[in-house]
């Protein structure tokens, strides 16, 4: 696949379509690289006419690591500092020294943007993915078409805060061996996954045995996570935001609950918002069809205002 230097850093990244197309870049969540946008997934939106764009976030996958900035954090003891900090003022700084912030990485996909000469895209992000386009939105909104949002929040503490169950899948470090690393995946992937739709334990394994073999990198994930808990509340400059916004969430999910999504569509002057029954914190493939109707609908409505 091909690479891009992009904000001082390699970012490994593949297109869907014909780049003549509006551009839409998919960006993805914590720790995930970007073969959990799934070919297929990918292939519908370019389907719809669009130069679809999915890439590693730095410190995952192929994409430059970041090993140099100290080691693996103890992002569980950051998770619980930041928590109790924010609960007795929830507008305290974390105080948490990150090597890099959720704007970071937005500057990594604005980057990435210029490397592709693209002058600006229909931006969709999923979980941290979500986090991550409403930052650039924020710092580059001359760049973003549209925005979409899914299964994600504002960084508000007060809302979309994970179940204990899924509190505890989220922080459990998998096993270093290939074979353990998929059998948790498995396990975590029944706990946070949607219970509305089948679960398909094959395409599980099969993703995870790929991005194993791609790049594990387990001190990748802890410092996604540390600049997540370290970076403040967006709500207000979200209020600011004049771009044809689409907030998707899952009804059911337990990682990042409905009240998060529901917080980043009142935060956003006319955003829609999309509650889909039985979608937990994943993109089911029952709910791809519905998903990417909503996507091109909300990049229509960009064409519009145009």
């Amino acid at each position: 696949m091909p690479r891009a230097n992009a904000n001082g850093i390699e970012i490994e990244y593949e297109t869907f379509g014909d780049n003549d197309r509006p551009a839409l870049l998919l960006v993805m969540g914590l720790g995930a690289q970007m073969i959990s946008w799934d070919e297929r997934f990918c292939q519908l939106l370019a389907d719809e006419g669009y130069h679809v764009i999915r890439y590693d976030n730095r410190d995952v996958g192929r994409s430059t690591w970041f090993d140099h900035a100290g080691g693996e954090p103890d992002a569980a003891g950051m998770v619980q500092q930041a928590f109790i900090a924010r609960m007795a003022d929830p507008d305290a700084p974390a105080n948490i020294d990150a090597p890099y912030l959720l704007d970071d990485l937005a500057d990594d996909a604005a980057g990435l943007l210029d490397a592709l000469g693209i002058a600006a895209a229909h931006v969709v992000g999923a979980s941290m993915g979500g986090m991550i386009v409403q930052a650039l939105a924020i710092r580059h909104p001359e760049r973003v078409l549209s925005l979409c949002s899914i299964m994600s929040t504002t960084g508000d503490p007060s809302v979309g805060g994970p179940t204990p169950e899924a509190m505890a899948a989220l922080l459990e470090r998998p096993p270093a061996d290939r074979d353990g690393y998929v059998e948790a995946a498995v396990r975590a992937s029944r706990v946070i996954g949607s219970p509305g739709f089948p679960f398909d334990e094959d395409r599980v394994r099969r993703r995870a045995a790929t991005a194993f073999d791609r790049g594990y990198h387990p001190a990748g994930t802890a410092r996604q996570l540390v600049a997540i808990v370290a970076s403040p509340d967006r709500t207000p400059a979200l209020r600011s935001l004049d771009v044809p916004a689409l907030v998707i969430h899952g009804a059911d999910d337990p990682l990042v609950q409905a009240s998060g999504g529901q917080a980043t569509a009142r935060a956003i002057p006319g955003a829609e918002l999309l509650v889909i029954p039985g979608m937990g914190h994943d993109l089911p493939q029952g709910a791809w069809a519905q998903i990417v109707e909503a996507v091109v609908a909300n990049a229509a409505r960009a064409q519009v205002r145009s």
